[in-house]
């Protein structure tokens, strides 16, 4: 890539993102509503370049903050869903032994040689979403999303390091590759565990509060346009309300979005014991927080949230 190609692609993410403002309105138009911390640190993020850290509950919208970022620059979104166990192969790379092994028998039958050289070449690469992102051809860089980082273990954190660092992985067989644009990584995590000081050195950092229930019930009517206002007002008052209580799985917005989806689809313009407990299973997703929820009755839960 030429100097001034790179300097074409760089001066197009600052034109799609000049300042938080432009930024925070762009997010806006995609239907991802972010305060003007988070939108600041997603700034950064796209204009130093650097990694970022992303940690909240589940459900606070860690996840679509790096959908929509993704979709008002106009660029790919490569996500790697992290879980225990998980190891290079599965985020990087894998070789494709059916294709390597095809690969000698047509030199059998062609009566050629083959060369370890030629059986390890990019050809027969089946590429992770990690090395997806450092090899897109841009022309703005793609967003790399590890989500739920938490979930796996040092091992693999160990091994995030260079493409933190450097924008580059190292593949025994090809040796480095580096990114020509740089993918904008977003890290998420639930802090089931405490990260390591060397990754988090790596990024910038934002925490994710869950919203107020004016906030969630915006949300909700941009996400279930067949919702009315009212319904998504109240929704939101019963999901905050429902945090209260010592859950073992909080409902997040996810949730509220699901149960405002199956109510209007019921027909349902306002909420009340009755179809509450009908509904529960938009909401309440294990036995025991429905048998607390139950102790304290649909009634209290409803109760004054019709305004």
């Amino acid at each position: 890539m030429t100097a001034a190609a790179r300097a074409g692609a760089e001066e197009d993410v600052r034109r799609r993102v000049p300042d938080v403002g432009s930024l925070m309105a762009a997010l806006d138009r995609t239907n991802y509503l972010a305060d003007a911390g988070l939108a600041t640190a997603l700034f950064l993020a796209v204009r130093l370049p650097q990694p970022i850290l992303l940690e909240g509950e589940a459900g606070v919208g860690k996840t679509e903050a790096a959908k929509a970022l993704a979709e008002l620059l106009d660029t790919p979104l490569y996500r790697l869903q992290c879980y225990e166990g998980i190891d290079a192969g599965e985020a990087l790379y894998e070789w494709n032994h059916q294709r390597q092994l095809l690969g000698i028998r047509l030199a059998e039958v062609r009566d050629t040689e083959v060369t370890e050289t030629d059986l390890f070449a990019p050809q027969y690469l089946l590429r992770r979403p990690l090395l997806q992102a450092l090899e897109h051809p841009g022309p703005r860089p793609a967003v790399l999303l590890l989500d739920e980082i938490d979930r796996a273990d040092a091992e693999f954190e160990a091994f995030t390091f260079e493409l933190l660092a450097e924008s580059a992985v190292t593949i025994p067989e090809l040796g480095t590759i580096r990114a020509t644009h740089p993918p904008i990584v977003i890290l998420t995590s639930n802090r089931t565990r405490d990260l390591h000081d060397a990754l988090t050195r790596r990024c910038l950092y934002h925490w994710i509060d869950y919203p107020g229930p004016a906030r969630i019930a915006e949300i909700v009517r941009r996400r279930v346009p067949a919702s009315s206002g009212p319904l998504a007002l109240q929704a939101a008052a019963v999901i905050t309300r429902l945090r209260t209580l010592d859950l073992a799985k909080p409902p997040g917005i996810s949730e509220a979005i699901d149960w405002v989806s199956a109510l209007a689809v019921l027909g349902v313009a306002r909420i009340d014991p009755g179809i509450t407990e009908q509904t529960w299973g938009s909401i309440v997703k294990n036995r025991d927080d429905l048998e607390l929820i139950g102790s304290r009755g649909a009634a209290w839960l409803v109760e004054g949230t019709d305004g």
